[in-house]
């Protein structure tokens, strides 16, 4: 924070020293810039924290490990289904070809 409210006080002088010709002008223009970048330093902070917090939450990994587990089983199940069905087709296909190489 200080880094960043020093850096802003001199930036505020250079500022101040091209865009100012008198006394007066240079104080607003390093008060306005300085008082700028002390904001600016605490909203960065603010955010950095807020991120800190977050990151403290407990991922509720026995639910999401029990749903995970409920689709693999969902999965498994229509794997089977979906084999059992194309057992069925390539079964009625072969017949359909013998049926086919009976009758001509």
């Amino acid at each position: 924070m200080y880094f960043f409210t020093v850096q802003g006080f001199f930036i505020g002088i250079i500022f101040g020293v091209l865009k100012s010709f008198d006394a007066e002008g240079l104080l607003l223009y390093t008060f306005f810039i300085t008082t700028f970048f002390y904001l600016f330093s605490h909203v960065i902070i603010a955010f950095y924290f807020k991120t800190i917090a977050l990151k403290t939450y407990m991922f509720p990994k026995d639910i999401h490990e029990r749903h995970l587990d409920i689709f693999v089983e969902e999965i498994d199940r229509r794997e089977k289904l979906i084999d059992s069905a194309m057992k069925i087709t390539d079964e009625a296909i072969k017949v359909n070809k013998e049926m086919g190489a009976q009758n001509a």
